[in-house]
């Protein structure tokens, strides 16, 4: 019982206490903690996560991936391919209205795409191969093509970030550098921005309006049957402080527990934990291609040779059951998984690092890495890469900071010494890494790229490739040379994959399996 009565003490100094609240009214609000706490609103602007699932509380998608990520239509009602392959067109379903009570247009899609493919690593590429894009009617617009391209349904339809929401016209003709003001989306909740206090809670009430597909809800494909009133993503980044609450039943749903908190989750016969992501998650190291010292490659591959992945799925993770060492890129037990080159990540060699560092001509100054403090999962990545790096011949500032600070930071190019960066870590779920474009890391383009900007016409050249291959045999040929080129020039490195349940109390049922924890579909009964 001291566990429970902790929290209590704690949650009530920041009003979770749910005394007060009727049966009614608890049964029908789904009270959520998320993996961190939601700062920015526009899931175009950032890759959080955290951003694209509020995204997909608000806004809907013209596709969808199901839960084997096969895409599927969402938004759309039909769709038909010219026989050359390059004109597709799309037609809106009935029914579609913004929570303004405005219906939704094609010339609203029309805009939303173009601001999304502004940003997003799928939407770039696709962009290089669309001629135009136009409007036929109210419910109908064209995607016209300069050539065939092999990724225009899964791109529209690509899972997680950036994902392509739709949004008003007005509010999507945004620069897309610039964050949006307003929320209003199609989508089958209403952000209620009366009521959010950001830093405490972001509250959603059902779209009374909003109308599901007929087809059973699969991954983030199907009928998006909203079954709660109320969603709360509470903010409470304290873990322990997180567990607590669950037990207690102040809270129903937590996203992401860390690993070392899962034993004490399981014993509790009220608690169940779901597997709602089983393809995992993937870590990732990356460099700043524009500032010294890594934008010279002989650097950056000596980072390479000095870490190893045991290392850091050690010190994040620490159960076996949960983590995987993985030579590929694409996700081992995915098709385009393959271990060529990859084995340069799975065991140290200071030696070869000191040696690269030598020819280099590194001058010993020390290299910054950003260590986030508030995303439990990331937080021992840092230290991991400081001693590693350290044996390698490296000299190493490692500075702390929350993790809204490192996403704020991440988007400086200046010198490391004059408040930019040299090395981040971070997560991708695993749908966003199985193939060569939708892979933002990847993108080799300069700007247009992910943060840390890699410029490499070679990656692209192969990227460009792949996205025109039909044939799987090719595709995967392709996938492999774009894996061993990413290693040739270090364009980052991928330290090992992850899992991890979810965690809920025993009255709620339906969370659907997919890349992204959703909240339609689920059932809350009694307390």
């Amino acid at each position: 019982m001291a566990i429970v009565s902790t929290s209590l003490k704690r949650a009530a100094a920041v009003g979770l206490l749910t005394a007060f609240m009727s049966g009614g009214a608890m049964a029908q609000t789904l009270r959520v903690v998320q993996h961190g706490n939601l700062t920015i609103l526009d899931p175009i602007w950032t890759t959080a996560y955290v951003t694209r699932n509020h995204g997909y509380l608000i806004y809907d998608t013209l596709f969808s991936a199901d839960e084997n990520y096969v895409t599927k239509p969402q938004m759309v009602d039909k769709w038909s391919v010219s026989q050359d392959k390059l004109t597709w067109s799309f037609t809106l379903r009935d029914g579609l209205e913004w929570h303004d009570g405005q219906p939704v247009t094609s010339e609203d899609c029309v805009a939303s795409l173009k601001r999304w493919a502004a940003r997003d690593a799928m939407g770039l590429k696709l962009w290089d191969f669309v001629k135009e894009l136009k409007t036929v009617d109210a419910k109908t617009f064209e995607i016209v093509l300069k050539e065939p391209y092999g990724l225009v349904l899964e791109s529209l339809g690509k899972p997680s970030s950036q994902v392509p929401f739709m949004m008003p016209k007005r509010i999507a003709e945004t620069n897309p550098m610039e964050q949006i003001k307003s929320q209003i989306g199609s989508g089958p909740f209403i952000y209620k921005t009366d009521e959010s206090k950001p830093g405490e809670k972001h509250v959603y009430i059902k779209n009374p309006k909003y109308k599901p597909r007929a087809e059973p809800a699969s991954g983030l494909a199907g009928g998006k049957v909203v079954k709660v009133a109320r969603v709360e993503l509470v903010e409470m980044p304290d873990t322990q402080i997180q567990a607590n609450a669950l037990i207690a039943g102040e809270i129903d749903i937590v996203e992401a527990p860390p690993h070392d908190l899962l034993p004490i989750l399981k014993a509790e016969k009220k608690i169940v934990l779901a597997d709602w992501n089983p393809l995992g998650q993937q870590f990732i190291i990356r460099f700043n291609h524009v500032v010294k010292p890594f934008d010279n490659p002989k650097i950056r591959l000596a980072a390479l040779y000095a870490i190893n992945q045991e290392d850091y799925l050690k010190a994040t993770v620490g159960d076996p059951a949960y983590y995987k060492v993985c030579a590929a890129v694409f996700i081992c037990g995915t098709p385009f998984a393959t271990d060529k080159g990859g084995e340069i990540l799975l065991k140290s060699n200071f030696e070869k690092s000191k040696e690269l560092l030598k020819e280099a001509g590194y001058d010993g100054t020390p290299v910054v890495v950003m260590q986030s403090t508030t995303l439990p999962i990331l937080t021992n990545t840092a230290p991991v890469t400081k001693s590693l790096l350290e044996r390698g011949g490296f000299k190493v500032d490692m500075q702390s900071m929350d993790w809204q600070t490192l996403v704020s930071r991440r988007t400086k190019k200046d010198p490391a010494d004059k408040g930019g960066w040299n090395i981040l870590h971070t997560f991708s779920v695993s749908a966003d890494v199985l193939n060569p474009i939708s892979t933002s890391y990847l993108v080799a383009a300069g700007d247009k790229g992910w943060f840390g900007w890699p410029t490499d016409p070679e990656m692209e050249k192969l990227r460009d490739a792949f996205a025109k291959e039909t044939d799987p045999a090719k595709q995967k040929e392709l996938a492999e040379k774009v894996q061993l080129r990413a290693l040739e020039t270090a364009q980052y490195g991928w330290i090992g994959q992850w899992y991890g349940p979810g965690a809920h109390r025993d009255n709620i049922k339906g969370w659907l399996k997919a890349p992204v924890p959703v909240f339609w579909n689920i059932e809350k009964t009694g307390s």
